[in-house]
C-alpha cells in the first residue's frame, strides 16, 4: 500500500484555488480508519480536511474516491501559507495511529503589500527642525522589498528599512524612516516614500503634504496712516499686516492702552502663491486731544502659540 503526496512545493497568490494531490495505490477501504490532510506536523497541527465535519472552504477533487484524495482550497488567503500532509491512520484499540503519511507539500502565498501610509510628527515643528517620517506596508510575500523616498520627485536618502514577520508568519511588514529637514517652502512640497515588490507590476505610492507637519509663524508690521505726529481730530488708520505664515489659523486683536478695541472691519485672509498665508486688519481712530501718547497694539495669535505683537504710539500737535 503507497501513498503518494508528489508536489514539493506550491506558489499561489490570494484568492486562487490551491489543489493538493494526494492518491494511493490501493482503495483505503482494505485498511480501516480515516484519511485526512493536515496542516503542519506535530503538536501544533491543524485539521484542513477529513471526510468527517465541515470544512467550507475545501473541496475532494473526485468525491467519494477511495483512491484519489486530492483536494481543493478556494479563496487562498494568506495565512494559508505552510506545509500540508496527506495521512492514512490506522484504526487500532487505542484509537486512530499513523499508518502512513505524504512527504508534505510546502505551500507559499505570495501577497501584494498594502498600500504604503506616510506618517509624520505628532505635532507641526518650525523651518530647520529635523523631522522623522515613517513609511509603513505589510501584507506581503515573499520578503523581498525595497522602498524609496522621494521629496517633490527627487530622491533623498534614508535609513534602511525594517523588515518583520507577521503574527501568522505569513506575510511580512516593512516600516522605512527618512530625517527632513523642514524649510519655509515646504507648504508646497511632498514626500513620496514609493515601494516595490516582486509581485507588483508597478510601485505603490504613499503621498504626505510636507504641510502638514509644518508651522510657519507670521511677521507683523503695524504701520499709521497718516505717520504719528498727527493733527488734532485728524482720521488716523492703524494697518496691521501680518504675513507669511502657516496654517491660516489666526486671530487679531487690537488694543488700546492695553485694552481691547471693538473692531467691526473684519479681516481678509489671503493665500499669494507662496503658499504662505497673509492678512491685513484696519482700525480707525480720532485723534482728540486725551488720545494723545497712547498706545496701539496689534497682537496676533497664531495656531494656539503664544501671543505676538506689534505696537505704534500716537502723537498729536495741536495746529494752534
Amino acid at each position: 500500500f503507497e501513498l503518494k503526496q508528489p508536489q514539493d512545493k506550491l506558489v499561489v497568490t490570494p484568492g486562487q484555488t490551491l489543489t493538493l494531490n494526494c492518491t494511493t495505490s490501493k482503495s483505503v477501504s482494505s485498511i480501516p480508519g480515516p484519511t485526512k490532510w493536515l496542516k503542519g506536523w506535530g503538536p501544533g497541527n491543524e485539521t484542513i480536511y477529513e471526510q468527517t465535519g465541515s470544512f467550507p472552504r475545501v473541496t475532494r477533487a473526485v468525491n467519494g474516491s477511495n483512491t484519489d484524495f486530492t483536494i481543493h482550497i478556494r479563496d487562498v488567503r494568506t495565512e494559508d501559507a505552510g506545509t500540508y500532509y496527506c495521512v492514512k491512520f490506522r484504526k487500532s484499540v487505542h484509537g486512530d495511529e499513523l499508518f502512513l503519511r505524504g512527504k508534505g507539500t510546502v505551500v507559499y502565498v505570495h501577497a501584494k503589500p498594502t498600500q504604503p501610509v506616510v506618517s509624520g510628527p505628532g505635532r507641526r515643528e518650525k523651518p530647520g527642525q529635523s523631522v522623522p517620517f515613517t513609511c509603513t506596508a505589510g501584507g506581503f510575500f515573499p520578503k523581498d522589498i525595497s522602498g524609496k523616498w522621494l521629496k517633490d520627485e527627487a530622491p533623498i536618502s534614508a535609513l534602511q528599512p525594517q523588515i518583520t514577520l507577521g503574527q501568522t508568519n505569513s506575510s511580512y511588514s516593512m516600516s522605512s524612516t527618512v530625517m527632513v529637514t523642514l524649510q519655509r517652502g515646504d507648504v508646497r512640497s511632498q514626500l513620496v516614500c514609493e515601494v516595490q515588490h516582486p509581485t507588483l507590476t508597478a510601485p505603490l505610492r504613499g503621498v504626505y503634504q510636507l504641510s502638514q507637519a509644518l508651522r510657519v509663524s507670521p511677521s507683523i508690521h503695524l504701520r499709521s496712516d497718516p505717520p504719528s505726529p498727527v493733527e488734532l481730530n485728524k482720521t488716523v488708520n492703524f494697518g496691521c499686516h501680518v504675513e507669511g505664515f502657516y496654517p491660516g489659523d489666526v486671530t487679531v486683536t487690537w488694543l488700546e492702552n492695553g485694552t481691547e478695541m471693538k473692531v467691526e472691519n473684519i479681516s481678509q485672509l489671503e493665500k499669494p502663491a507662496s503658499g504662505l498665508f497673509e492678512l491685513r486688519s484696519l482700525v480707525e481712530v480720532q485723534a482728540t486731544e486725551e488720545k494723545n501718547g497712547s498706545v496701539f497694539t496689534c497682537r496676533v495669535v497664531h495656531d494656539a502659540q503664544a501671543p505676538n505683537e506689534s505696537k505704534t504710539t500716537l502723537w498729536i500737535i495741536n495746529p494752534a
